[in-house]
């Protein structure tokens, strides 16, 4: 069985890059794309089915914090900040728990970490396999 999974970030290439690391894991499957909080919950009822949200803090229109806010209310799919900004210990980390978020993963390199796999990939899929109970 595959965990249906949605991104919810700003940057199209970083959408891209999680797009390509979600393909290269069979357990995991893509199956919904956003560029801000409000697009991702504007999905969420179309989505009975989804397992896992990797979702950005730092967004236009609406950020991660105030679609934490939402979010819970309208899906039971586990939550997962990957963000720049969520480095563990962080006051923006912290926030995001204390909102909801199931995990916390920092993005190695800023906005766009092309790098994401290599320095993060492991941490990454890890966190994912434990928040979906795989």
């Amino acid at each position: 069985m595959a965990y249906n999974v949605m991104v919810v970030d700003d940057a199209a290439m970083m959408r891209l890059y999680l797009s390509s690391f979600l393909n290269s894991r069979k357990e995991f499957k893509l199956v919904a794309q956003a560029a801000n909080g409000k697009e991702a919950l504007d999905k969420l009822p179309d989505l009975p089915d989804l397992h896992l949200i990797l979702l950005d803090i730092e967004m236009p229109v609406m950020d991660g914090l105030e679609f934490l806010r939402h979010a819970k209310l309208k899906t039971r799919a586990k939550i997962c900040m990957l963000s720049s900004v969520t480095v563990q210990g962080s006051p923006l980390a912290a926030k995001a728990r204390e909102l909801g978020a199931d995990g916390v993963v920092s993005k190695p390199s800023g906005t766009v970490s092309h790098d994401l796999e290599e320095k993060t990939g492991d941490e990454l899929t890890r966190v994912m396999r434990t928040l979906v109970g795989a």
